[in-house]
């Protein structure tokens, strides 16, 4: 982005009266103010689609440290096998034949891919996006994301439900549609990332594993 972008007048934050009682806040704006929308001092989570700007609602504790447990565990992974880069949910991702940029909890990009990152945003389809389902993203994260990550090409799409205790895993095949990973002995098995996987019961616990002993059972397997 230009510096003459940048200093032109910000687009103004949403307020009260744009928030519907358990739904995100949506707002309309080209992408360029979406830019502005979401840099400097509007720095936020947002995520525009065709011209909307949907603005999530707060996420629980639950949410958070689950969020924070698959990306540690993740980003240890690719990081002792030097497979790509993993990041969380600041990190945007621009889809521009579908008019959208989407802010996934996380993303991984292999490392043959890393010269999509831009400045601000990842232009392209990740390998794998996780989204982690809040009460105000039901029907985002399990059908209008499955839907628009699969026509986008990202191999791989997990969503992790907490509110329902439910996890599935989709990964496209020879026809660029995603079919179901099933789960083997407890375990949802990545093909994008061979020797990495995830057992539901993990996230359903009062207290999280270690990813450091998960990371030592992964080895071990």
């Amino acid at each position: 982005m230009s510096q003459a972008t940048r200093m032109q007048t910000p687009v103004a934050a949403p307020d009260d009266s744009d928030i519907v009682r358990g739904q995100p806040r949506r707002l309309r704006m080209t992408e360029e103010e979406f830019e502005r929308f979401t840099d400097g001092e509007f720095n936020r989570k947002a995520e525009w689609v065709d011209g909307e700007v949907i603005v999530p609602m707060a996420t629980s504790i639950k949410h958070a440290q689950i969020v924070r447990f698959l990306l540690t565990l993740l980003y240890l992974f690719s990081a002792r096998y030097k497979l790509g880069e993993v990041l969380g949910e600041t990190a945007q991702v621009r889809f521009a034949g579908l008019k959208q940029r989407r802010t996934p909890d996380i993303i991984f990009v292999a490392n043959d891919r890393r010269h999509l990152f831009r400045e601000t945003f990842f232009e392209g389809a990740p390998e794998l996006i996780i989204e982690i389902v809040s009460p105000d993203s039901v029907a985002r994260d399990w059908r209008e994301k499955y839907l628009d990550y699969q026509a986008a090409g990202v191999r791989e799409y997990w969503v992790v439900d907490p509110m329902a205790r439910q996890v599935e895993a989709y990964a496209m095949d020879a026809q660029n549609q995603y079919e179901r990973l099933e789960a083997q002995a407890g375990r949802i098995a990545s093909r994008v990332l061979p020797g990495f996987y995830l057992k539901p019961e993990w996230l359903w616990q009062e207290e999280l594993p270690d990813p450091l002993g998960v990371l030592a059972e992964f080895d071990a397997a």
